[in-house]
């Protein structure tokens, strides 16, 4: 973040404007770079008697979310308190602001400064920012097309990390204690390890896992060793390591913690796993089933051995199995009152409890043995637990929807990569399945996400009950209608909405149903 005063006033002008100039760059589009956008801005403010005497500039910074744009915040406190020296702000374009999903969030930000009495004017933009309904409709598309755009480069780079991972490369994170980072390039070659914070430079390079020192893998060997065949626990192991001066990856003593990630983690026995958790489009994190996991196995040397990996494995899911549900509940509880709190890496830390791993293994996922034994979250989670339910739905929804066709005759087949049914080599149909939320009034609410990016034909939406256990209804929506990358539904919606609704699947079936008929003579 920073902020610069610029001299330069005008001297055919006897009294310019003061205004601001701010400035955003994303990481993947340098042709956004702020010096670009202010060398538009700058020849928009000479044309129009403006004079920047502040430009505030986030530099390197998803449009994604406001968090971490402290240059936007800055903006936007000046602004609303009334210490700001300008009446308009300079913006290269509209998807400066940011490409969200939700356009209106774009739109507030405008509206923010509006009501404080500072204008927006957008330098690169072939439209005057006027307030007249051709600007403001203009506007609203530009906001849609900015986070269409933003969700189909996720779609692209989640493909792309995809095959990356399938062919063995590594994406982000540490290798992690005994193994290293190698660097090699487009044609397979070796070239350097990278230390810890070293990255690529090169495009075209690619990043593989390769055992590290000989002392730290000897380390890892002994911690599976005696974890497996002396009966030893995850803290008389870290106990061991840290009696020989032994440290962590990150030069900090073991503890059970670190002990058990070593033990449950497959790059140990060369396998490339990837996707465990996702953040897609900065919105929401998410713990993802092993159904929805990336992974190449034996992407890589091994360090130890898959039958000493495996057995590990049993020994950590059978010593939870010795215990009731209600002493493995009873045993968190106590973690609970003595912290305050509770998470995966500080239920693994703890004497005498089951890990997180055994937790999840049991009961289906943490979430459900933090509800059962009285613990919320302070951040909501629920939403995950919906998806979990919509990721175990979709298939059943997907098979029936693939019957329903198939009985009357029409030719089904399925994209296994996106799940897009295409019937009679004529028609794509994209099913998605909405989450009922409801509202602090206790409305139900649904909100359609179209997969634009793929092209179907027909998008179903299935409007799912509350507890996302069940169908609703289904939205029968054909792209052609759809203006928007997302609709809202309530309970009941607009007539020009509801004409596409239906209690069941049989309006797609018939559709889909083949008619013979007689050629003409």
């Amino acid at each position: 973040m920073k902020y610069q005063t610029e001299s330069g006033t005008n001297a055919d002008l006897a009294s310019p404007t003061p205004a601001a100039a701010y400035v955003r760059m994303s990481t993947e589009h340098q042709q956004y770079s702020t010096e670009n956008q202010l060398d538009t801005i700058r020849l928009y403010a000479a044309a129009h008697s403006l004079e920047i005497i502040k430009t505030y500039t986030d530099a390197g910074k998803s449009g994604l979310r406001l968090e971490g744009r402290d240059a936007l915040k800055q903006l936007f406190d000046d602004v609303e308190s009334g210490n700001a020296a300008f009446s308009t702000i300079l913006v290269y374009d509209v998807s400066r602001w940011g490409r969200f999903q939700d356009p209106d969030v774009s739109a507030s930000y405008e509206v923010r400064c509006r009501q404080a009495g500072v204008t927006v004017q957008y330098c690169a933009e072939q439209f005057t920012n006027d307030g007249s309904p051709v600007s403001n409709i203009i506007k609203s598309v530009k906001r849609m097309m900015a986070g269409e755009y933003s969700r189909e480069l996720s779609v692209k780079v989640f493909a792309g990390q995809s095959r990356l991972i399938e062919l063995g490369f590594r994406q982000g994170g540490p290798a992690g204690f005994g193994l290293r980072r190698q660097l090699i390039d487009a044609t397979g070659s070796v070239k350097n390890q990278l230390g810890q914070g070293e990255h690529k430079s090169i495009q075209t390079d690619r990043v593989v896992l390769v055992p590290g020192p000989e002392d730290e893998i000897e380390a890892v060997q002994w911690i599976y060793r005696l974890f497996v065949e002396e009966g030893r626990s995850e803290r008389e192991i870290a106990d061991w390591l840290n009696g020989r001066g032994i440290l962590t990856d990150r030069a900090r003593p073991w503890s059970r913690g670190t002990v058990h990630q070593v033990l449950i983690n497959e790059k140990y026995i060369g396998n490339n796993v990837w996707n465990r958790t996702s953040f897609k489009l900065k919105q929401e994190h998410t713990r993802n089933q092993p159904d929805q996991w990336v992974r190449a196995d034996g992407a890589f040397q091994a360090i130890v051995s898959p039958l000493l990996f495996k057995a590990a494995q049993e020994i950590i899911q059978t010593r939870s199995y010795r215990l009731p549900d209600e002493e493995m509940l009873q045993r968190l509880r106590g973690i609970y009152q003595r912290h305050g709190y509770l998470s995966g890496l500080i239920i693994d830390e703890a004497e005498g409890c089951p890990s997180s791993s055994a937790y999840q293994h049991r009961f289906g996922s943490l979430l459900r043995c933090y509800s059962l034994i009285g613990y919320t979250p302070d951040r909501d989670y629920q939403y995950i637990e919906a998806n979990r339910r919509l990721r175990e739905m979709h298939p059943l929804l997907l098979e029936q929807t693939i019957t329903k066709i198939a009985d009357v005759g029409g030719r089904v087949d399925v994209d296994p990569t996106t799940d897009l049914i295409q019937v009679n080599q004529e028609l794509l149909v994209s099913l998605v399945l909405c989450r009922c939320q409801l509202s602090t009034t206790g409305a139900k609410r649904w909100k359609i996400r179209f997969d634009l990016g793929l092209c179907p034909d027909i998008t179903v939406a299935v409007r799912m009950a509350p507890g996302e256990e069940a169908a609703l209804d289904y939205y029968v929506l054909p792209t052609v209608d759809m203006s928007s990358p997302h609709v809202r539904l309530a309970e009941s919606n607009q007539a020009s909405l509801e004409i596409y609704r239906f209690n069941t699947l049989d309006i797609l079936a018939e559709l889909s149903r083949r008619s013979a008929y007689r050629r003409a003579a």
